[in-house]
């Protein structure tokens, strides 16, 4: 089939889809029954259709668009609307999930907090003058030579843990709510903190004092880095679904992601405190090899919770549409399933979803 017929015949039905989307909004239950009928055959249609264009026309930006409106059209017949879940689960899976939802935001998240980290202590290490202009005035006493974590008095060193946990406060809740301005302030937050912190690391390598700075800074840090990293996704979510809002309005898009950024951070809220709780009670009593095992056995406890608690569940409950949606949508989408499972060969029934309705 030809790109100017195949326009020509599916298009009508695209637009009307991206039309029911933008008039539900992040609640679909609003369009009523016939609607909402009207949305599945619909939906099946360019689920279909979607199939159809990947293996015709891969490359052609109307395979894009219509990828875009799959999505936003899975999202609104598959949703979960069952109720509200429980707290119990929510810990036990529903925030993993979260964790693991946008794989790209959390990806992009680490980069921007480990990259620069892996770079400024580099720098430091090569050019330690330059390096500690970087740093922030209150943290500089853990970095000069002849000073460190090892040469502060007791403390001193509980004033360094409770500015450096205050900290990492802060930069969680800049980290998100940076998001609103399309993520660029995600992601200079982002990259600052882990700049500061690799210029600190690197100065201690160079002057001799990393020993100490690991001992003191192992056993939460890992866990305070990862809660920072989720904190950047959330943000990094919310900048996304104003640059790329799909069919819906940025105010819609933007209030669609609010929800899961907001659950990403009252879910990582409890580590925090672990964190803190480490290291006000703990910290200060391990050596190097102990602080390597704390730190590394709660790094390696978060985020294998989230490669194990995180994926998805082989059967969540959806809305009763995407369940009938599911049962008859012969060319489209299985719930639960990928758009690539469409089913190539279900052109020609797509007439009669959109005939029907």
């Amino acid at each position: 089939m030809k790109l100017d017929r195949f326009l020509e015949e599916r298009q009508p039905g695209w637009t009307e889809l991206g039309e029911l989307l933008r008039a539900a909004g992040t609640k679909p239950e609003r369009l009523g029954p016939e609607r909402l009928r009207r949305l599945g055959a619909l939906y099946r249609a360019a689920a279909a259709d979607l199939a159809f264009a990947r293996r015709a026309y891969p490359h052609d930006p109307v395979t894009r668009r219509l990828e875009r409106l799959v999505i936003d059209g899975r999202q609104a017949v598959y949703a979960d609307t069952g109720g509200r879940r429980s707290l119990r689960w929510f810990l036990a899976r529903g925030y993993w999930q979260r964790v693991r939802e946008r794989p790209w935001a959390l990806g992009a998240a680490l980069l921007f907090l480990f990259g620069p980290m892996v770079l400024a202590a580099v720098w430091a290490i090569d050019d330690p003058a330059a390096a500690i202009g970087v740093v922030p005035a209150e943290f500089q006493g853990a970095a000069e030579p002849g000073g460190g974590v090892g040469s502060l008095s007791a403390g001193e060193e509980a004033a360094l843990s409770s500015q450096i946990f205050t900290n990492n406060i802060r930069v969680t809740f800049l980290a998100i709510a940076g998001g609103i301005f399309a993520g660029l302030g995600t992601a200079a937050v982002t990259i600052f903190n882990g700049g500061f912190i690799g210029a600190i690391v690197g100065l201690t390598i160079e002057n001799g004092s990393s020993r100490e700075l690991f001992r003191f800074i192992l056993p939460h840090g890992v866990l305070e880095l990862s809660c920072i990293a989720i904190a950047a996704t959330a943000g990094l979510r919310i900048g996304w679904a104003l640059v790329e809002p799909g069919t819906l309005t940025r105010g819609q898009s933007l209030r669609r992601e609010a929800r899961p950024a907001m659950e990403l951070v009252l879910g990582t809220m409890p580590w925090l405190v672990l964190a803190g709780l480490v290291e006000g009670f703990v910290t200060g009593d391990l050596g190097l090899t102990g602080a390597i095992v704390v730190g590394g056995g709660l790094g390696a406890a978060y985020w294998g919770l989230v490669a194990w608690r995180g994926s998805p569940a082989a059967s969540e409950p959806g809305a009763a549409l995407g369940a009938e949606v599911g049962a008859h949508a012969g060319g489209g989408q299985r719930p639960g399933g990928r758009l690539e499972d469409a089913r190539p060969g279900a052109l020609e029934p797509v007439g009669d979803a959109r005939a029907g309705g």
